[in-house]
């Protein structure tokens, strides 16, 4: 089977199911594992935002989306060239990559016949409910249910080790400039890890909101998670938080890592989270993850 995956995270997923070697095409943001990209086509590109600050890149996202463009750009004749059985897309945001309509336009006018899968996890179950989605599309329901139970196995694992503990108060912070609360599976990372969510949406949509009304949730801990930043951008723009909460703890995550990317990944990040609000009840975070700054 020949699989065109259009979602970071859909990549990961092929990955963790050993199908790597089927994987024909991906986007331009597919980094995980490293060899993601090695030999694959990329069908999907954007604007580089590197060297941008946080609100340049939320100036040109509302700029583009107030005026009906799109953020990602279709190599058609790359696509088509691929001849894809499986195309992994996504609806859930038109910020993290290409909606599933476009790509099955895309297919239709190009007289491709692939099939077109919309993963769309608004929970934690849901994300793992998307592996097994995919298993059963690329006939390895077995290997994906076998992942599946290992990662329930590790979330249980988490949740004995902090079930006596008291639950520290949690903000989220997806983005800084302007300020967005955690919201999708996020909040449910804070809860399998221990804490209690405040400020959050979770099962819904992250949302504008502002200092005022998250630092009035008066968390204990504050964990900086920017979507598109690996661990050195989110140590930069944890600084910047820091003066809304004073007396809070103020942690930077690599959000790519572990928190924002709907794969297996997400448990990597309940175990990290657990270390931060729980030192010394499980592992702490491999190096590289996460740094606290305040």
């Amino acid at each position: 089977m020949r699989l065109v995956s259009l979602l970071p995270s859909a990549t990961e997923i092929v990955y963790a199911l050993g199908l790597g070697d089927q994987l024909v095409g991906v986007t331009f943001e597919c980094d995980e594992p490293a060899s993601a990209r090695t030999g694959k086509v990329v069908v999907v590109g954007g604007k580089d935002t590197r060297g941008m600050s946080p609100a340049d890149i939320d100036a040109y996202v509302k700029r583009r989306l107030a005026a009906g463009e799109d953020l990602y750009t279709l190599r058609e004749g790359a696509l088509a060239g691929l001849e894809p059985d499986l195309v992994l897309t996504q609806d859930l945001c038109r910020v993290c990559a290409l909606p599933s309509d476009h790509v099955e336009d895309a297919l239709e006018l190009l007289g491709c016949r692939a099939d077109v899968v919309s993963l769309d996890p608004y929970t934690l179950d849901e994300v793992l409910g998307t592996i097994l989605v995919v298993g059963a599309r690329t006939g390895v329901r077995e290997r994906a249910d076998r992942l599946v139970r290992e990662l329930h196995n590790r979330l249980e694992a988490v949740g004995a080790a902090v079930r006596a503990q008291h639950r520290p108060r949690v903000a989220i912070v997806e983005w800084v400039d302007p300020p967005f609360a955690g919201g999708h599976w996020v909040p449910d990372l804070v809860t399998a890890a221990g804490g209690e969510a405040v400020g959050a949406r979770a099962g819904k949509r992250s949302v504008e909101t502002t200092w005022e009304e998250l630092s009035a949730t008066e968390p204990d801990v504050v964990l900086v998670t920017p979507c598109g930043f690996h661990l050195d951008g989110a140590v930069e723009q944890a600084q910047r938080v820091v003066p809304h909460f004073p007396g809070a703890q103020v942690w930077a995550i690599d959000g790519d890592a572990l928190v924002v990317r709907p794969g297996p990944r997400l448990v990597d990040g309940v175990e990290a989270i657990a270390a931060i609000l729980h030192p010394g009840t499980v592992p702490a975070a491999r190096p590289g993850t996460v740094q606290r700054v305040a």
